[in-house]
């Protein structure tokens, strides 16, 4: 039904009231969307935005393993190509081995009754059996590589390739009564060309590692040989060889989880140190090639030279000698720019982004302290040692405490371990502390001073001061030095200041008889029992 007053052709008339209206409205509502989009972008990190600025951006949300299948070949070719020819990534590998493990990770058996004491007779023997089988031709099983040989050497694929398998072979080796010794094998000898593949038990394979429906560890499948091995190797039939996982300790850092392999720690620094070694070559080659221009000689018209060889005009230069040039001829000099004054800050620049990639700081890495004082210097090394513990104990809860395991058993099986209840209480003779490496004293004289009076106050202990500055000695190892040192001084009837039962520590030597420092009286029965070392 039509309305009488309402005329079609007026509403769309310019001035329209109505259309006006209409405008106005689809107007704000423009606006109100506008701004609703506005705050909806404020409110979102600016990490994520889609701007201009960050079109080029792209970023997926994919898992850990979905992000190294398809590198992990490449990252760990190009990262064995580094360490090969670059210099810097070379001595990277080094400075984690020497912090690391450095002459090898010691071992402390502490076997103790039921009131606690140390059982000296056979913490004694489980050492020396050890000490006997970490050879290299009882505990590897080319007999090539010493027990510290193979923790460096784990270290060093770690850093280098991201991972690195041990497997333990439970046979003897180099005629050692004890069934066990390490093979170790690159991470390259897994089957990882193919991304998804199925075990006969139904099992997933993923890159390599067989694993249940809760990713732990089933069985790891092997190439026969090395696959770059093709060189020195015939034909061998399309195989893989299954491991169990009881039989593989498979060592990487895990970023993520799930994440099934291991990714080479240059992975972050790979392209800056390639582009610094290519830049590095450039700038060499650019040098030697203006070192090799004297000058140029300037001349109207070409003329004869003292030579004439491909064209070019060859003058003979002695040191010493004065030549004269020929009619119209002017001599420019050469001035090159090379070598480039701005080579050193920024490879400075470019090696500290480097440094930070591979988790080492920069004067560790370049060998350059020029750049820092006394206080920036020290507090690297601290940054560093701090990251050293770490990797310490981390090596320690995945490597040598599986290992301290199966190779007692095996010792204990073999005879060269002779506890009787040893299969009764396992874990009472399993008891044993590791000792890394320390580091010696950044500042001796303070440092001695503040670790003395922490002792003293009850901070910490002398067997922790010991532990983090002697180098990978335990207390007692200290302490029966000591008592050796000291005996023998009597012995020999000499007197040091080492002794503080002879020479204070002012240096001023005790009257005959009477100790450099007189105890408290009501603590001078107690001190007369105590050995003299430590009155």
């Amino acid at each position: 039904m039509a309305v009488p007053w309402y005329n079609a052709e007026r509403v769309k008339q310019p001035g329209s009231v109505i259309l006006n209206a209409w405008k106005a409205g689809r107007e704000a509502e423009r606006q109100h969307a506008a701004r609703a989009k506005a705050n909806e972008g404020a409110r979102m990190y600016a990490g994520a935005q889609i701007n201009r600025l960050t079109g080029d951006w792209s970023a997926l949300n994919t898992s850990a393993d979905s992000e190294i299948i398809t590198s992990l070949r490449l990252l760990r070719a190009r990262s064995r190509q580094l360490v090969r020819d670059n210099e810097t990534a070379k001595n990277a590998v080094r400075i984690v081995q020497n912090n690391v493990v450095g002459t090898g990770i010691g071992l402390q058996a502490l076997v103790a009754n039921s009131r606690g004491k140390l059982v000296g007779e056979v913490n004694d023997q489980i050492e020396a059996a050890w000490a006997k089988w970490a050879g290299k031709n009882t505990c590897h099983t080319a007999g090539l590589l010493g027990f510290a040989d193979i923790e460096r050497l784990i270290m060093a694929q770690i850093v280098e390739a991201g991972e690195v398998l041990v497997r333990k072979v439970r046979q003897p080796f180099g005629g050692s009564p004890i069934p066990f010794a390490l093979e170790v094998i690159e991470a390259d000898r897994l089957m990882d060309q193919w991304q998804t593949a199925r075990a006969p038990n139904g099992n997933a394979i993923r890159m390599g590692v067989e694993v249940d429906a809760w990713g732990r560890p089933v069985a790891y499948w092997l190439h026969p040989v090395h696959p770059g091995d093709y060189q020195f190797t015939t034909f061998v039939p399309a195989a893989f060889i299954r491991v169990p996982a009881d039989e593989i300790i498979h060592l990487y850092v895990i970023d993520r989880w799930p994440q099934t392999r291991g990714v080479p720690w240059f992975h972050a620094t790979l392209k800056r140190l390639n582009d610094m070694a290519g830049y590095a070559e450039a700038e060499i080659v650019a040098a030697r090639a203006s070192a090799n221009i004297v000058g140029f000689i300037k001349a109207p018209e070409p003329g004869a030279g003292d030579d004439v060889q491909f064209n070019q005009r060859v003058i003979d230069s002695e040191p010493g000698t004065f030549k004269q040039l020929l009619p119209g001829e002017d001599f420019v000099g050469f001035n090159p720019t090379r070598p480039n004054a701005a080579l050193e800050p920024f490879m400075r620049f470019m090696l500290r982004s480097a440094a930070a990639g591979v988790g080492v700081s920069y004067e560790s890495l370049s060998r350059d302290y020029s750049q820092s004082n006394y206080s920036s210097s020290r507090l690297a090394l601290l940054d560093d040692r701090a990251l050293w513990r770490i990797l310490q104990g981390w090596l320690i809860r995945n490597f040598r405490a599986e290992i301290h395991r199966d190779w007692l058993d095996a010792a204990v099986l073999a005879g060269e371990v002779r506890v009787p209840d040893y299969y009764s209480h396992p874990d009472k003779y399993r008891a044993v502390r590791f000792k890394p490496r320390g580091w010696s004293w950044i500042d001796p004289t303070k440092e001695v001073t503040a670790y003395r009076l922490a002792v003293r106050a009850g901070f910490t202990t002398v067997a922790d001061v010991i532990a983090d500055t002697a180098g990978g000695l335990d207390a007692e190892d200290v302490f029966k030095a000591r008592r050796q040192e000291l005996d023998l001084m009597d012995e020999l009837d000499l007197v040091f200041d080492t002794d503080p039962a002879r020479v204070d520590d002012q240096g001023q030597a005790a009257p005959a008889g009477e100790p450099a420092q007189e105890p408290a009286a009501d603590e001078a029965d107690e001190a007369d029992e105590l050995p003299r070392q430590e009155k």
